[in-house]
């Protein structure tokens, strides 16, 4: 099976025809490209049509839009799609016109009928014999829209960036469209950062010290990675996220709370920096995540008490000197790293888990000592889930600031939005 079969089966399983819910893009991806044992230079081009195509799906429609004209009928589904990855080829990629469409008007016949690939092949035809000019100003009613069409996002989205980034705003918006920066975190336990940026360059992989985290390196090619990410030592994650436990800052002696553990990557960097004793506490409402953070412990040669609960219940019985909430979010701040999740937010989202983030905040500040640390951290940029969550604590609980909130844009440098804030308790 082809790169292009293989894209075109990996975006029908995050756009299911059938109406059900979606896979997310990388998973799918995965599956399909394993699947199918895609070799590095298939996957290569399969990954870059593939995220390519379901982030740039405004885009992409607003060029279809006249080629397919007013149609009594929607499009089947198979088609619309076999149109958008065929015209992100042409828009986006290097390959020889000819080929796009030749493969693509096959993929049609095999997908649809000859009447459904002569439509496809028309429409081809049509746009290499106009080659529209992109988006203009002057073609919206405002310069969100416009924005909103250029780098493909929902409308809403930009109006939301435009307050909090200000004139950075098409900046972040189109280097949310370029490939996350990958990197790794090291385990300061088993090695130094230097050790293991010297143990890749004996294998042939590149890598630089990250300036926004103490434990992370930056990879010049994560996908050299990708078949030995079980590796003991050091584990993918991004640079944005390493932050937030160098802003916690956890000592030897301390006992620290790890509220919404998941998976357990900042929980790993924390248990690192501490004792050999039991002194890090995990908490996460899914046991399965809970199970995951208790493997990958036993693997680092790191200690943890993980436990499967409700943060925002009674769990510990003794008051700690560190708590971090990586609070479950809207995501916003990684748009760039998933590529479908820009079609799946909803204004509403901020305003919905705040409710959850305070909760969590009022539950956990009572359980930290008096003159102890509360870092509070999402992977959003919006101001509901962010700011306007932290000043209500500050007035609603006996903590204050010591330093200045962090706000990291998303896609800049290639890195995930994130907001962080560090408290402490009077």
């Amino acid at each position: 099976m082809t790169a292009r079969e293989v894209a075109f089966l990996t975006i029908r399983d995050v756009f299911p025809f059938d109406g059900t819910p979606g896979r997310g893009a990388q998973e799918a991806l995965e599956y399909r490209a394993g699947k199918e044992k895609l070799d590095a230079r298939d996957r290569a081009f399969c990954t870059h049509l593939v995220f390519g195509t379901i982030k740039m799906r405004r885009t992409l429609d607003w060029y279809l839009a006249p080629y397919i004209g007013q149609r009594g009928k929607a499009l089947p589904p198979a088609i619309a799609e076999i149109l958008r990855l065929g015209f992100y080829e042409l828009l986006f990629s290097a390959a020889a016109d000819h080929a796009v469409v030749s493969q693509w008007v096959n993929s049609a016949k095999r997908h649809g009928h000859r009447g459904t690939a002569g439509l496809v092949n028309a429409v081809f035809r049509g746009y290499l014999r106009d080659r529209p000019a992109p988006p203009q100003p002057a073609d919206f009613a405002n310069e969100d829209e416009y924005f909103g069409t250029l780098y493909s996002y929902p409308t809403w989205i930009v109006r939301q960036w435009r307050v909090v980034f200000g004139a950075q705003l098409e900046e972040v918006l189109k280097a949310c469209n370029e490939p996350a920066q990958p990197a790794v975190t090291v385990n300061r336990r088993r090695q130094s950062r230097e050790e293991l940026q010297s143990r890749f360059a004996g294998r042939g992989i590149g890598s630089l010290p990250s300036s926004l985290s103490e434990d992370s390196l930056l990879l010049e090619n994560g996908a050299a990675l990708a078949a030995e990410h079980e590796e003991r030592g050091w584990w993918l994650q991004s640079e944005s996220s390493a932050m937030v436990v160098d802003v916690l800052n956890p000592q030897s002696g301390q006992k620290v709370l790890d509220a919404c553990s998941g998976r357990g990557n900042k929980a790993l960097q924390i248990a690192a920096r501490l004792d050999d004793g039991n002194a890090l506490f995990c908490v996460d409402r899914e046991r399965r995540k809970i199970e995951t953070l208790e493997r990958r412990a036993q693997n680092e040669g790191l200690n943890v008490t993980a436990i499967a609960g409700d943060a925002t219940t009674p769990l510990l019985p003794q008051r700690v000197d560190r708590i971090l909430i990586d609070a479950p979010c809207s995501g916003l701040g990684v748009l760039g790293r998933h590529p479908e999740a820009r079609w799946r937010k909803h204004p509403d989202d901020g305003e919905r888990l705040a409710l959850t983030q305070r909760a969590l905040l009022d539950a956990l500040v009572p359980q930290v000592f008096d003159g102890g640390a509360i870092v509070y951290a999402v992977c959003s940029t919006d101001p509901r889930e962010t700011t306007e969550v932290i000043d209500w604590c500050l007035s609603a609980h006996n903590v204050e600031r010591r330093v200045q909130d962090v706000l990291v844009p998303p896609g800049l440098h290639g890195r995930d939005g994130f907001y962080v804030a560090r408290l402490e308790r009077r």
